[in-house]
């Protein structure tokens, strides 16, 4: 215990003095968004995130995606490379239109992002998140195969943003993870890495063709891959279940917690509401919170308001989830692993839809965009939300809502009202 508190508090002091004297703080925020009636491309914003200047919270530039397949993509999550030199972003349904889903932009001049060039796995789709890694690359999640069921795939990109060579040591433009992927309903989404412990895990959601129209209904999936990282091979698999013993239900995302001596990670069950805890040690999945006792409690269709993608400070001692039906961001107290206890919520209002969260480098600011997913004419799913940017102030015990920061996707652009997706910050 002393030891985790210790390394809880240099982490915090790091913060605060990188956060107090202003030289590392973020400048820039990038916003990875499409247009709502899909008649104006897909594209970047640029918002000045600096706390200082007169416009904060501004849009000061915006790339839209080139032609051709710059329209529909659905932008999803996006990423810095560990060189904060490229930003990688994903169109989670350009399979529909046969178009690239990964796309790079050149952020070395912060606020003039250039559009580098889109391109797209062959044996896996449906691009979701963007995990950097030590050369400047990326592993990136392909929720998908190649027509949108299973199995999917964790894509890897070289810091050159060039496909890896395949393990015959070839040029490949087709290599994926893992060479030969499990078959029991491999639809990865979340990704989280402790390349210290060589462990990476990530999260089975939703097969995504059975989103949309035609099909059966939503097929969903309960489980956490364990990896090998430096070997890129699924160790094992935790199947989820509830406490009443019925499947988790949507593991949409996955987080493995700083400094963790056991490489412990947390999931959470976006249909079923429950969070739960995953222990690499003993291969073990365990719910440890129901998010239907968040207080203030908000009545929702979907029990525990819907929890979905999760943030972790570097203190290792917190873990930040976002409700997209019950409107909120709620911190927890994660230094009992087995026990997590709510200390914050900030509240939107339900149906709100706060869905993608990233923290700030010094975990001193949280971003937050409220829209999930519409599938529009094409699928079942139509989580739209308020289509509002946020940032909330981040203590070691506190959320509180930034009210200086005031960013309305559904009013900021000429070209009419637009769904913010991924962030990405610099």
């Amino acid at each position: 215990m002393f030891l985790i508190s210790a390394l809880v508090l240099g982490a915090w002091t790091i913060a605060l003095a990188q956060n107090g004297d202003g030289g590392r703080a973020e400048k820039v925020l990038y916003i990875w968004a499409q247009d709502q009636a899909h008649v104006a491309p897909d594209f970047l914003a640029v918002i000045d995130f600096d706390e200082r200047s007169p416009k904060y919270g501004e849009v000061i530039n915006t790339v839209p995606l080139p032609p051709p397949g710059n329209i529909g993509n659905e932008p999803h999550h996006c990423h810095l490379n560990s060189n904060k030199t490229i930003l990688g972003c994903g169109g989670l349904l350009s399979l529909l239109k046969n178009q690239n889903g990964i796309f790079f932009f050149d952020v070395s001049d912060a606020k003039k992002p250039r559009f580098m060039f889109s391109t797209k796995a062959v044996e896996s789709s449906m691009t979701d998140d963007f995990l950097p890694i030590e050369n400047g690359g990326f592993l990136i999640t392909q929720m998908g195969s190649s027509t949108g069921m299973a199995p999917g795939r964790v894509a890897e990109f070289d810091g050159r943003m060039h496909f890896v060579a395949n393990h015959f040591g070839l040029t490949s433009m087709f290599e994926e993870w893992p060479t030969s992927p499990p078959l029991d309903g491999f639809n990865p989404h979340g990704i989280s890495a402790r390349p210290d412990l060589n462990l990476m895990m990530t999260s089975d959601f939703i097969m995504p063709s059975s989103t949309l129209m035609g099909s059966m209904g939503p097929v969903l999936r309960g489980s956490v891959r364990i990896w090998n990282y430096r070997e890129r091979k699924i160790t094992k698999t935790v199947d989820l279940f509830a406490p009443d013993g019925t499947p988790a239900q949507g593991t949409m995302d996955v987080k493995m917690l700083p400094h963790d001596p056991h490489g412990y990670g947390y999931t959470s069950g976006m249909f079923d509401g429950h969070i739960y805890l995953i222990n690499p040690e003993r291969d073990t999945g365990t719910p440890v919170f129901d998010l239907s006792t968040v207080k203030p409690h908000v009545d929702t269709p979907v029990p525990g308001g819907m929890g979905q993608i999760m943030a972790t400070p570097q203190s290792g001692d917190r873990l930040i989830v976002g409700t997209f039906m019950a409107g909120q961001v709620v911190m927890l107290d994660v230094r009992d692993r087995f026990n997590p206890q709510q200390i914050s919520v900030v509240s939107f209002g339900a149906n709100a839809g706060p869905h993608n969260i990233v923290l700030s480098d010094d975990d001193s600011r949280l971003v937050v965009t409220d829209y999930f997913l519409n599938e529009d004419a094409a699928g079942i799913i139509h989580f739209e939300g308020d289509h509002k940017a946020h940032v909330l102030k981040v203590t070691h015990d506190t959320l509180s809502e930034d009210k200086c920061f005031k960013l309305d996707f559904n009013t900021a652009f000429k070209t009419g009202p637009a769904r913010p997706h991924g962030i990405a910050m610099k």
